[in-house]
């Protein structure tokens, strides 16, 4: 059974905090092996690629066959049944139409003084997209990352797919094709990553590596962090429905379990001003847990992670999902909107009763890669800025130097430095000959 709280209880303030304090991921002691695997990446380029590739996964390669043809992607490409082909390209539209939004715009202005100002915004011109391989990849996730990096302009996109025991899934070759992705490597792990942030023989540098993995990736974009941008160190998925009484129990059931079947380590979390409706849904759980095919998973997660909380009112249910700053929020309530004012830490939010969770993570629009651990407190979803660079512009006229320059040469001397005042003096001592 999941944790039951009430705020109305004595101690929920201490059991709340235990809740949200929980590890629920066993920190792997892996970064010794991420480091010794990246630095025989560094030394030997290909050969260590393909010496972990064959220890790892299973699969003999060589400099030529580390990346799919072009003939590999299409005969891949012809084996998607159509009804998925129609999904993936009705999914791929709503993407690109969301994300073309979130293109900024590059601006320039004069201020007061006659100085030139502004910003111009450009991409990265390289980026790496992991893609965990074999048959339990996810092609969504394809689409999630590469999309955002086109429509931002990314030059050069590649991605890495690994393919343990040579296992392909047609499905993340053909969304790798709609967005745009031709050079597929099939290689994972933190080989891959090492190979993206340092570059191989074979493989060209990147300037940004984006997409989930499991502990030794994440422990390699720590790592090559710095040598290269990297999206965020994504954790276990999780979910917060806030819920009124007037919702179907087995919907949010059914809410509730499609982030719990991802992980033993997801975390399920219902809240909700009716007990009464909290058991109902709580029973509705354990009874699709009798018949989920992912049930083991599932149970597990609800098991360890999963809580029901009773509040007093919606108003005191939006400041408890600020305190656990959900990566994903549902408000299945009557007036969602109104609710929405109260809310101001969640990583993606969907509103009303006919808005299941699940169709973030493939069709709605918006990006499901997103912050997870409470990171939705200071941090946002991946986006087309993450792909792009701002940079500031300034032009100083005569005029607009002689006004502010002598406020800088007076900081720079505050501040010790002496060619720094040195540089703006010889320019105003210019304008007073």
């Amino acid at each position: 059974m999941p944790v039951f709280l009430d705020t109305g209880a004595p101690g929920f303030e201490a059991q709340f905090a235990a809740l949200i304090s929980a590890k629920r991921e066993e920190a792997l002691d892996v970064d010794d092996t991420v480091a010794a695997i990246i630095a025989d990446v560094r030394a030997r380029g290909d050969a260590a690629v393909i010496d972990l590739t064959a220890r790892f996964d299973r699969q003999t390669l060589t400099p030529e066959t580390l990346a799919y043809t072009s003939d590999e992607i299409e005969a891949a490409c012809r084996a998607v049944a159509p009804e998925d082909r129609a999904a993936l390209d009705l999914a791929a539209t709503r993407i690109r139409a969301y994300h073309d939004r979130q293109r900024p715009e590059d601006a320039r202005w004069r201020d007061d003084t006659g100085a030139e100002l502004g910003w111009r915004w450009s991409a990265v011109s390289a980026a790496g997209l992991y893609v965990p391989g074999g048959l339990a990849s996810y092609p969504s996730s394809v689409l999630m990352n590469a999309i955002p990096a086109q429509v931002a302009g990314v030059a050069r996109l590649v991605i890495c797919a690994p393919s343990p025991d040579s296992v392909v899934n047609p499905l993340v070759l053909y969304a790798a094709r709609l967005a745009g992705v031709e050079t597929i490597y099939r290689i994972g792990g933190a080989q891959a990553i090492a190979a993206l942030a340092y570059g191989t023989q074979t493989i060209a540098p990147v300037d940004k590596i984006t997409g989930p993995g499991n502990a030794y990736v994440a422990a390699a974009k720590r790592r090559v962090f710095g040598r290269v941008g990297i999206d965020m160190i994504a954790g276990p998925s999780e979910i917060l429905v806030i819920a009124d009484a007037e919702v179907d129990p087995d919907w949010i059931a059914l809410d509730l379990l499609s982030q719990a079947e991802h992980d033993e380590s997801a975390q399920s979390i219902l809240i909700t001003p009716d007990a009464a409706y909290g058991e109902a849904v709580a029973k509705a759980v354990a009874a699709r847990l009798e018949t989920l095919a992912r049930r083991a998973i599932a149970g597990a997660s609800w098991q360890a992670h999963g809580a029901v909380i009773v509040t007093r009112d919606l108003a005191e249910a939006a400041a408890l999902s600020d305190c656990i700053a959900p990566e994903h929020l549902q408000l299945c309530v009557a007036d969602p909107d109104a609710l929405l004012d109260r809310i101001h830490h969640a990583g993606a939010v969907f509103l009303g009763h006919w808005t299941p969770e699940a169709i973030g993570d493939y069709i709605g629009g918006p990006n499901h890669v997103l912050p997870t651990a409470r990171s939705a407190r200071f941090s946002s979803g991946l986006s087309v800025l993450d792909f792009m660079k701002r940079t500031t512009l300034a032009r100083m006229t005569p005029e607009a130097l002689s006004k502010i320059g002598p406020a800088a040469e007076r900081l720079a001397h505050a501040e010790s430095l002496e060619a720094h005042g040195l540089s703006v003096r010889a320019r105003l001592d210019r304008l007073n000959r």
